[in-house]
């Protein structure tokens, strides 16, 4: 196949979020990768190529949590997973709960092309020494303080929050919690389907916990269609959301219909997470069980995104 319209969808997270001023930020920033990210299918890149530049120029992004910005888990360390899927040759790679590098998306992709696809955090560790990848803090001065306030009250809040705001002067300690993940699917000229899911974990979370962002519960894709989800990582492997849409579609339900019915089980479940798709006809859908997903998308004619979608359907989807 190919000369096919190229097709991407990305998200920062889910949640529920009032801040206006936020979403314009959040906006602007989903964008700015859009764009970027878009022009490269448009020139012909992989699929693969664009998900793990899409992931990087997300997880460079302080607002959003994963890679710089990421939230603290309870001993007061980042500890970040990622991965990638090839749907072209449906293979999985990821790293778990890495320290200190910039870009996690960076170890997954390189996993694509070896025998052991998915390495803990020791062994992430020992690949970014070989591949000679610079020491990186990711931590921000918002996660930080955002660790300090809560260790206070000895860790009573379940997770941090979605995404950092630019100024701590305008922030609320008391705030609701937030989950957030970042993630991309693309859909490229010859036809090939890739995700990439990224993100720092729940935060203030038991030491180690592992989040499904480096499972294929929470990041899948085959030659039909891609899935990458983002809320709370349990929820999501609880519900294997991303390859149960995957499957549905597989075995003829439309992108729409699958990702109804499984947002429509996952509500139904009480369960708190969100997810975008696409799949090889050029479909695009998105679904949430949360007040709201920060997802952008380009359609091959418009950027558009899911930012201010009150519908109160669990799921929404375009051409």
């Amino acid at each position: 196949m190919s000369n096919v319209q190229p097709k991407l969808i990305i998200h920062g997270g889910a949640s529920s979020l009032d801040d206006k001023g936020g979403l314009e930020a959040v906006r602007k920033s989903l964008y700015d990768v859009i764009e970027e990210v878009y022009n490269l299918l448009l020139e012909g890149k992989s699929a693969v190529d664009a998900v793990a530049r899409g992931c990087e120029l997300l997880e460079n992004e302080p607002r959003f949590n994963a890679g710089t910005g990421s939230v603290v888990q309870s001993d007061g360390q980042i500890r970040m997973s990622a991965s990638l899927m090839d749907g072209n040759r449906q293979s999985f790679s990821g790293v778990i709960n890495i320290s200190r590098v910039k870009n996690p998306i960076q170890l997954a992709k390189f996993l694509q092309g070896h025998d052991d696809r998915v390495l803990s955090d020791y062994g992430s560790t020992e690949l970014a020494r070989e591949l000679q990848m610079p020491p990186y803090d990711p931590l921000i001065d918002f996660r930080l303080y955002e660790w300090i306030e809560e260790r206070k009250y000895n860790f009573t809040k379940k997770m941090a929050q979605l995404y950092a705001p630019s100024e701590l002067s305008t922030q609320d300690p008391n705030f609701e919690a937030r989950r957030g993940t970042i993630g991309v699917v693309a859909l490229d000229t010859e036809g090939r389907i890739a995700a990439g899911t990224s993100t720092g974990g729940k935060g203030l979370e038991r030491i180690g916990r592992v989040s499904d962002s480096a499972m294929p519960a929470g990041n899948y894709a085959t030659t039909v269609a891609g899935v990458s989800c983002t809320g709370v990582g349990e929820d999501i492997i609880d519900e294997c959301l991303a390859p149960r849409i995957v499957v549905r579609v597989t075995d003829g339900m439309s992108l729409p219909e699958a990702m109804e019915k499984s947002l429509t089980e996952s509500s139904q479940n009480k369960r708190d997470l969100g997810a975008i798709a696409l799949d090889r006809t050029g479909a695009i859908a998105w679904g949430r069980t949360s007040e709201i997903i920060l997802a952008a998308y380009h359609n091959g004619h418009v950027i558009g995104d899911t930012l201010e979608w009150t519908d109160k359907t669990v799921f929404g989807y375009l051409r």
